[in-house]
């Protein structure tokens, strides 16, 4: 599966997202106040992590036990043995890689794969000198390079129905970060905490995410009252699908979030709705506002060039749309721990003047 798809929908996607980040107590995992696919619990002499699986309800993905390495495996207890802290580990994402440098252990990243989507020049400089392995591409590494790196674990995302081939067979532990499944901002930024506990930062990863919780929530209340909601689409039509974020989704929840309003918000999907053409401009054709992500930035007749319809849409015509180009950006790496900067780009968008600042990441379409 390709890198970027694996970003996006860790991101992911930008089609995954919702109408709100409350806590719903019945879906969510013991310990976690927004988390639904993750279960933290301390026990005396070790932390036992549970996935659940996103895709079946009730069954669990993986079991971890986190070890301190002064201290017996416990015998009572069944999962996969991850010693910690770690000191080496082997990174698919730079969403992950991003986090792990926050929490200040960035030395720790002693491999990775899919270095081209890698957008930390750290990363790139120590691949370059040699100090850390690229294990090629996410979805056939070479084995032989994890196996002369041996790290002490391996930080990869999920995917249904998916195995890791050989690596299995390594007695390295594969950390299966299903983050990019969670249907709401918070939820998935909430995984900071699984980071947390295997680099022995805990503290550091606690404060992190309340300060994340409170400004994402400071910022959405910053709109809460505002009546006069602009209609927001996203994305465009691709060979024949647009691809729509379902109603209770990632991205569906950001949109609410900053005080948009968003056709699809009754869609229970918590993930992509594959619609045609016809069926989105007939619900949303007189959308106020407009915001796709390319790999380049165009102008107003290049992508009008793309499907000959794009311009018969209200935001085309009132030059409403905004882009992201993805290239030379951050953005996919930025906000799948920090919702808050998201959520933030939203507003300065939707609802000008509310908010300080320009956005970073998306700008206005110009006509040259």
């Amino acid at each position: 599966m390709h890198r970027l798809y694996i970003t996006i929908f860790a991101i992911i996607g930008l089609c995954l997202a919702g109408c709100g980040n409350g806590k719903n107590a019945g879906e969510l995992s013991s310990g976690m106040e927004y988390a639904r696919w993750l279960e933290i619990t301390p026990n005396e002499g070790y932390t036992t992590v549970t996935v659940k699986n996103p895709w079946r309800q009730g069954a669990v993905l993986q079991t971890y036990l986190l070890v301190p390495h002064d201290s017996d495996v416990p015998t009572d207890a069944e999962g996969v043995v991850v010693r910690t802290p770690l000191h080496s580990v082997l990174v698919y994402s730079s969403v992950h890689g991003g986090a792990i440098n926050e929490l200040g252990e960035l030395q720790s990243i002693t491999g990775v794969c899919d270095l081209q989507y890698f957008d930390m020049p750290e990363i790139k400089q120590g691949v370059a000198e040699g100090r850390i392995v690229d294990a090629g591409n996410s979805m056939q590494p070479t084995i032989e390079k994890v196996v002369q790196l041996h790290p002490d674990a391996i930080l990869l995302s999920p995917f249904q129905n998916s195995g890791y081939g050989a690596l299995t067979n390594l007695d390295i532990p594969i950390i299966e970060c299903a983050d990019y499944m969670e249907n709401t901002p918070l939820g998935r930024a909430e995984w900071i905490k699984l980071l947390g506990e295997l680099y022995g930062k805990r503290a550091e990863a606690d404060s992190i995410f309340a300060r994340v919780v409170k400004d994402y929530n400071a910022l959405k209340a910053a709109v809460d009252t505002i009546n006069d909601r602009p209609k927001v689409i996203s994305e465009t039509v691709t060979s024949g699908v647009w691809y729509m974020p379902g109603g209770d989704s990632y991205m569906a929840h950001l949109y609410a979030d900053a005080g948009a309003c968003y056709p699809w918000s009754d869609n229970g999907g918590t993930g992509s709705l594959s619609l045609s053409f016809e069926q989105v401009y007939a619900k949303a054709n007189d959308a106020d506002i407009w915001l796709i992500k390319s790999l380049n930035a165009m102008n107003y007749s290049e992508f009008a060039a793309i499907y000959p319809l794009n311009d018969e849409f209200k935001a085309f015509k009132e030059k409403n749309v905004y882009q992201c180009p993805t290239l030379g950006t951050t953005l996919y790496r930025d906000f799948p721990f920090h919702p808050e900067v998201l959520l933030g780009e939203y507003i300065r968008i939707f609802h000008p003047g509310t908010l300080p600042g320009n956005p970073k990441y998306f700008s206005r379409m110009t006509d040259e």
